[in-house]
């Protein structure tokens, strides 16, 4: 078969061309299915006019790829027989991989429902599935350098959506000195030594991490995602290593905070460790970027991670106050224990609790508290909040004692912008 270029080259034996997934730096990404057996796989297929380097790049790419065999990092296939001679337009190989039919990350945060943030389930199989994977990659001596949610894609798997890191062709290979000095990378997720310049390690794909939580817990990306490259870098190195957010407010001061921003779906409890964790990922020097305090029992930002999604988190939703609290059991841990801690909370003494499953089964005080806490790795589709319901048996009627929360500043400041105007307008009249 001649070869032709790919908007002609429709089908190649059994296999039929699909769609085209993506264009990037090297070349086309397009999907294709065997007529017979209904296999598809994605096919990276570069362009005729790539510089010395990045063909050395993609070659870089196809060797790394074939030789790593992890869940969460998507796999190479071989490419089919025909495809290789028909498809290719110069002396370079296409790069045959599984493909994802969940799309990338971007996409799922462009969503109208993630705009402040995805769902406490959501980020918990996210952090679980790409932590695993780095530490895969950097155990196998790999840098991604390219870490993004444009880089992350989505497959169905038996049990749950499974996230998997695409796109190695800025990986690197860590030499003896473990140091690197090339420039590469997409500059919203860029950490600081590779705008500057300097030698790096894997620690640059440890800020991209944090960088890309950050944005998947808020929203948005921590640090003055709009700026130009050298105000940006000149700003964040005032910001300290607590910081975990740069901003402008609404008068155009720049501020820092070590929090994470409202609105976000997580629970008081994730909120705190989440926060010390970023502060690890996102720390400005390289050499402590990922270093766990000495105060704490984790040794790296890995091993603090994995402590933080170990977590058995039991969620009660007080219906006398309509408040939510968070617990973290432990497994030998009753339900009567879980009750205690309830009653210090609320002042509902454990006699007078009735705790209640979303099915409506009560929980009795011998059983064990960790059977109201969900494991979302194990879970097929569920991503939202799973309660646990307490009711007061010596209250036969409820009233609702809603705590008001905390308007946004930008809310905040539409609603008294508005508001002046109006009030302007009226003297107006009436003058």
């Amino acid at each position: 078969m001649s070869r032709v270029p790919l908007q002609q080259q429709q089908s190649c034996g059994s296999w039929e061309l699909k769609e085209r997934l993506g264009t990037g730096g090297f070349g086309n990404v397009t999907r294709w299915q065997n007529k017979d057996t209904e296999e598809q796989i994605a096919i990276k297929q570069c362009r005729q006019e790539l510089s010395e380097r990045n063909r050395e790049r993609w070659c870089l790419e196809i060797q790394i790829m074939k030789r790593l065999d992890h869940v969460n990092v998507v796999a190479a296939r071989e490419v089919p027989e025909g495809l290789q001679s028909s498809l290719r337009i110069n002396d370079l190989p296409l790069l045959a991989m599984e493909y994802c039919q969940g799309g990338d990350l971007r996409k799922y945060l462009n969503l109208l429902e993630n705009c402040c943030g995805m769902r406490e389930g959501s980020i918990l199989i996210l952090l679980r599935d790409i932590s695993s994977a780095l530490t895969y990659l950097h155990k196998k001596r790999i840098i991604h350098r390219d870490l993004k949610p444009e880089n992350i894609v989505l497959q169905q798997g038996e049990k749950r959506l499974i996230h998997k890191i695409i796109d190695l062709g800025y990986a690197k290979e860590l030499d003896q000195n473990s140091l690197c000095t090339s420039f590469v990378g997409t500059l919203q997720y860029l950490a600081p030594e590779l705008l500057e310049r300097q030698k790096y390690t894997v620690t640059v794909d440890y800020w991209s991490f944090g960088t890309l939580v950050f944005e998947c817990i808020t929203g948005f990306r921590p640090f003055l995602p709009t700026w130009q490259p050298v105000p940006w870098h000149s700003k964040l190195k005032l910001k300290q290593d607590h910081d975990i957010v740069v901003y402008e407010d609404l008068t155009g001061e720049v501020r820092f905070s070590k929090h994470l921003p409202q609105p976000n779906n997580l629970n008081t409890l994730l909120l705190g460790r989440l926060e010390s964790w970023l502060q690890l990922m996102l720390r400005w020097s390289p050499q402590e970027r990922g270093k766990a305090d000495p105060q704490t029992t984790s040794s790296d930002c890995f091993s603090q991670l994995e402590t933080i999604l170990e977590l058995k988190l039991v969620h009660v939703l007080n219906m006398v106050s309509a408040k939510i609290f968070t617990y973290s059991v432990s497994a030998n841990e009753s339900v009567a224990d879980l009750q205690q801690r309830i009653g210090s909370d609320t002042n509902i003494p454990p006699a007078n609790q009735e705790l209640l499953l979303e099915a409506g089964l009560a929980l009795e005080p011998q059983g064990e508290a960790g059977q109201c806490a969900i494991d979302y790795t194990a879970n097929k589709k569920r991503t939202d909040l799973p309660l646990v319901f307490l009711f007061d048996r010596s209250s036969c009627t409820y009233e609702p004692q809603f705590t008001p929360r905390t308007m946004p500043e930008n809310i905040r400041f539409v609603r008294e912008y508005t508001r002046t105007l109006m009030l302007r307008k009226v003297k107006n009249i009436n003058e």
